[in-house]
């Protein structure tokens, strides 16, 4: 099965992360991607020097105009940007429930910029957090989503369970120490994803990249723990095989272990 993948986040002009990373992952996957863009920023390796905003009734078109013809097997939500596109996205999907939805909860770039308005955080936690069947959040995006002062990221994660997700990835990218730890927590089990953690700068659209790649899994048909898996080790082979583009966070290789007959 290929699988139709609906990517609704912005754009990276250098191509690492956003809708352009999110793209190169679906097809490498072997997934279909058709794409909303909520935003157009103006981004390189060293950072964001703009953000255009797509108006908010554009948003939701773009979701109605692609679900009523071409079809989605899985949403993925990256970039919202602010509140008024979150309520346009919401309206979008209203008529598919039945949809999966994998919510990457973007705030802040790999460079720091930050990508959210601060009120987007309650909109995440009180209204996304009800229609994901999966949030993949990194270590800084889970603390803003639960700010508890709990150092626990697996007691974060059951927390927005609780607010709704059916499930939570917590990345483990921001941690310490030479292994890289991921879970997987859902009502039913935690799972435990280890990787040595590789030492390099080229980390521009891990994210993006990682929730894309579950989301052509799910479309595809594979179970949560599957899809999440094979989303992982790819990333980890992306990393590896970066290459080594500008002079800051570069981007990852999006085509790595590409073949004709995937």
């Amino acid at each position: 099965m290929q699988g139709r993948v609906l990517i609704i986040a912005g754009s990276d002009s250098g191509g690492g992360a956003g809708i352009q990373a999110d793209i190169k992952a679906v097809s490498a996957m072997g997934a279909y991607a058709a794409t909303a863009v909520t935003a157009i920023t103006v981004q390189n390796t060293h950072g964001v020097t703009g953000v255009h905003d797509v108006p908010a009734d554009l948003v939701r078109q773009q979701i109605i105009s692609v679900l009523s013809d071409i079809g989605a097997d899985t949403v993925k939500i990256g970039m919202i940007g602010r509140r008024e596109v979150g309520k346009a996205i919401l309206e979008g999907l209203a008529d598919y429930p039945e949809i999966p939805v994998v919510l990457d909860p973007v705030l802040v770039a790999t460079s720091g910029d930050r990508l959210g308005e601060p009120a987007l955080v309650q909109q995440l936690r009180d209204q996304f957090m009800r229609r994901a069947t999966v949030v993949t959040p990194n270590l800084p995006e889970l603390e803003a989503l639960v700010p508890d002062g709990s150092a626990d990221p697996l007691s974060k994660a059951r927390a927005l369970l609780g607010a709704g997700a059916g499930a939570v990835l917590v990345k483990g990218g921001h941690g310490e120490g030479e292994v890289l730890t991921d879970y997987l927590v859902s009502d039913d089990q935690t799972v435990k994803f280890d990787n040595p953690r590789l030492e390099t700068v080229h980390t521009h659209g891990t994210g993006c990249t990682l929730a894309s790649a579950l989301a052509a899994g799910l479309a595809q048909g594979m179970a949560l723990s599957d899809a999440t898996a094979r989303a992982i080790q790819y990333v980890h082979e992306a990393i590896k095989a970066a290459p080594d583009f500008g002079a800051g966070h570069g981007p990852l290789n999006h085509l790595v272990g590409w073949r004709e007959d995937r």
